[in-house]
């Protein structure tokens, strides 16, 4: 009775800390107290029955954030990503039956959930999806391995806690996941890596395993061994809990745990103390039971795995085929047991009231709201904003604050996604991902409650490599023409819309071939716009490499007030490395040119670097120093000075010896040996440099930078020199000066196109 009476008080404590627009009833339930419902005012310091409700409420988001893992899959294209991520939500009940990724059925996988994915057999964007799996609950995020589309991977590894890096057991660590790898170095994202296809021909999971430590420099080991490999793949040996799994079924939904084959238990004993040797190098207490030789359990070699795992500082490998349902269930059991839960990945954010401070998030959903709009999409019923809560509470109907933009905006709708379906939900917690309809943002903004002013840090955007003219066939189509250039630039930063103002055509820009002919598709597809595109252009960019001194003087006297305005400086390349594109820099001393008119000034030379006189391109990695000048007290104005400016650079630019740069494209060749000689002379004469040769069985793998003017209709051009039996990747390296015959070259269509 007196525990009764206490518990009791403690509750009429409670209520009475409540704030007052709430009643509780007497039959409102403890659990709904502690699900966060009742917001405490203050809690009095000597409040021991109050404390112990707080923690009591502490427990319960404590609980519900370790049983959730927010994870990614990301790999080369054609690793086998997306089937994988079908036959994981196969297992964990989201879907009833598989589809094949370019499937003969005529539906396609789940998570390629545009037209165009489906027929081309590749993924454009990561569909978010979420699955419970043994009581945990699992948000993925299904991300492009086209090396076109890095700025969706990215977004995903920006909110992700954790990553699978899928790795072909025949193809190997290739281009592509050597650029995702990196990535998930960048964002400290934990990994596990699963070798995906022993199925097939050729695979060789120590081999990959080598090239993983090798190239990829992950201090790894595997947790697995295959029991036999390609059409005699049968199941997999576990290390840590040593034991055979077998997948029956006819889709392997029934996992069968069986003692090890008596051929490979001395292999298995082997690669099980290799495992715990490479564990033990980086986890002291794994260390001390190796060394004292004392018998290590399957409990303390996990324990050991997980910390090492989420410490990143060593890389588990799993090992199946997702094509043929072997392997992928052991895989779920290791994203639960070594890749992190929410509070245990450390989140920064940065105080905007504070001067950009860093701060560190709780990841607790008792704190104030923080949430990052990580993608955009826009659905049948207005803009999708798919947010990952990083602290605090979300619920529909509540006002949040865009804090890059200062805007206050209601949540009208909250759902759950599963690639393109939806479920509607009441509330989110930290940790979670979700999307909101209704919330006009950009990606990369943050949300808060109002109570703080953090932002996420923001995420790194490159710059388009690749443009192309475009224009509607039919007049009646500019309306959605320009609606759908406007959806996709919204979506995706790295596609940039803009006018050219010598031709008045719209020229589209992104990072490659293949990024370009999908939104031109897209615009067919989704708003029935036929395009009709130009060739493709190179953006150039422009340079000088010696300083120039300019002094220029704009006087104009036409009746009335007339415009005068003197600048004199000079012009500098930046030293290289330097992290800005263009500077400007007032030296001015005394009062030559009155303070008011030196923002004018700046403006000019800004819209004068936008086109250099050498090829109409912008110039990038220039100072420009402003020393003297002269000011009339009538006829100075803000448009005299700009102009006076925009003069200057040009009467200079020629004497500071201008160049002009290339984007070069980082390039990986992989053909039969037989055409090496074919592929190699074809890189020479595309003006390519060899930095790298391997041989990979009958495969010779080339790696060159070559100029990306060079690279037009590549794959057509491999493709017949190798029988069709060549494959390449590229991406952007860096801006590089052009050899003199070129930019003669360069110079001269120019002046011809502008009539010179």
């Amino acid at each position: 009775m007196a525990a009764r009476s206490s518990r009791s008080s403690a509750t009429r404590l409670f209520y009475s800390l409540c704030t007052p627009s709430i009643t509780p009833s007497p039959q409102t339930s403890r659990s709904a107290l502690l699900s966060g419902n009742y917001h405490l005012r203050y809690f009095s310091a000597g409040s021991a029955a109050a404390a112990r409700l707080r923690e009591e409420k502490e427990a319960w988001w404590k609980d519900s954030l370790q049983n959730l893992r927010n994870i990614g899959i990301s790999a080369h294209i054609d690793s086998g990503k997306t089937t994988l991520t079908e036959r994981v939500l196969f297992y964990t009940g989201r879907i009833h039956e598989i589809h094949e990724v370019r499937g003969k059925d005529g539906v396609g996988a789940k998570m390629d959930s545009m037209d165009l994915e489906r027929e081309k057999g590749i993924t454009i964007q990561s569909a978010a999806t979420y699955c419970s799996w043994k009581d945990y609950q699992v948000n993925i995020i299904d991300t492009p391995g086209h090396v076109d589309f890095t700025i969706e991977v990215e977004r995903a590894l920006r909110v992700l806690d954790g990553a699978v890096l899928v790795l072909c057991s025949v193809g190997g660590v290739q281009s592509q996941s050597i650029t995702v790898d990196r990535q998930m170095r960048r964002y400290e994202v934990p990994r596990v890596a699963f070798i995906n296809k022993l199925d097939r021909m050729g695979a060789d999971p120590w081999k990959v395993l080598n090239q993983a430590r090798t190239k990829l420099r992950h201090h790894s080991a595997a947790v697995q061994l295959p029991i036999g490999l390609e059409d005699d793949f049968k199941g997999l040996v576990d290390l840590v809990n040593m034991e055979a799994i077998y997948f029956h079924g006819s889709s392997g939904e029934k996992v069968v745990n069986e003692d090890i084959p008596p051929n490979l238990k001395e292999l298995a004993l082997e690669k099980r103390r290799e495992l715990v040797e490479m564990v033990s190098e980086v986890d002291d207490k794994l260390a001390e039971a190796f060394l004292s030789d004392e018998p290590i359990s399957a409990a303390d070699l996990e324990e050991a795995i997980r910390r090492a795992t989420i410490a990143r500082k060593f890389v588990p490998v799993f090992m199946g085929s997702a094509f043929k349902n072997k392997g992928v269930q052991p895989l779920l059991d290791g994203v639960l047991s070594y890749l992190p839960c929410p509070i245990e990945v450390s989140n920064y954010a940065l105080d905007q009231s504070k001067n950009e401070e860093k701060v560190t998030l709780t990841g607790s959903p008792a704190g104030p709201l923080v949430a990052l709009a990580f993608k955009l999409e826009e659905g049948r019923f207005g803009q999708l904003t798919y947010l990952r809560i990083y602290e605090g509470v979300i619920k529909k109907g509540d006002f949040i604050i865009n804090v890059n933009t200062g805007k206050k905006v209601k949540v009208p709708r909250l759902v759950r996604m599963h690639s393109n379906e939806m479920e509607d939900i009441q509330q989110a917690h930290a940790g979670q991902i979700v999307a909101v309809f209704g919330v006009d943002c950009a990606s990369g903004d943050t949300f808060t409650d109002g109570s703080v002013r953090y932002t996420m840090t923001s995420m790194s955007v490159p710059e388009p490599v690749m443009s192309l003219a475009i224009s509607a066939v039919s007049k009646d189509s500019g309306g959605n023409f320009s609606k759908a250039l406007n959806r996709f630039t919204k979506e995706d930063p790295t596609f940039r819309v803009g006018l050219d103002p010598e031709s008045s055509q719209t020229i589209i820009s992104g990072m490659g071939e293949l990024h370009l002919d999908i939104y031109v598709e897209r615009m067919r597809r989704e708003y029935k716009v036929e395009a009709t595109v130009g060739k493709p252009r190179v953006n150039f960019r422009e340079t000088i490499t010696q300083r120039a001194e300019f002094d220029y003087l704009h006087k104009k006297q036409s009746g009335g007030q007339g415009q005068y305005g003197r600048v004199i400086g000079y012009v500098e390349p930046l030293p290289s490395g330097s992290g800005t594109k263009f500077e400007f820099d007032n030296m001015l001393v005394g009062q030559a040119i009155p303070p008011n008119f030196v923002p004018a000034i700046e403006k000019g030379f800004k819209e004068a670097v936008n086109s250099g006189s050498l090829i109409g391109h912008p110039v990038e990695n220039i100072r420009i120093v402003l020393t003297d000048g002269a000011a009339h007290t009538v006829d100075s104005s803000e448009l005299a000075f700009k102009m006076a400016a925009i003069y200057a650079f040009r009467q200079c630019y020629s004497a500071a010896k201008p160049v002009i740069m290339e984007p070069v494209m980082l390039v990986e060749l992989k053909f039969p040996t037989e055409f090496q000689g074919t592929v190699t002379g074809d890189i020479n004469k595309r003006k390519g440099l060899i930095v790298g040769n391997d041989q990979e069985g009958d495969d010779c793998v080339l790696t060159a930078h070559v100029p990306l003017n060079n690279m037009f209709g590549y794959s057509t051009a491999l493709r017949s020199m190798t029988q069709g039996k060549g494959e390449f990747t590229m991406e952007y390296l860096d801006h590089a000066q052009v050899s003199q015959d070129v930019q003669t070259q360069l110079v001269n269509t120019h002046k011809a196109k502008s009539g010179e």
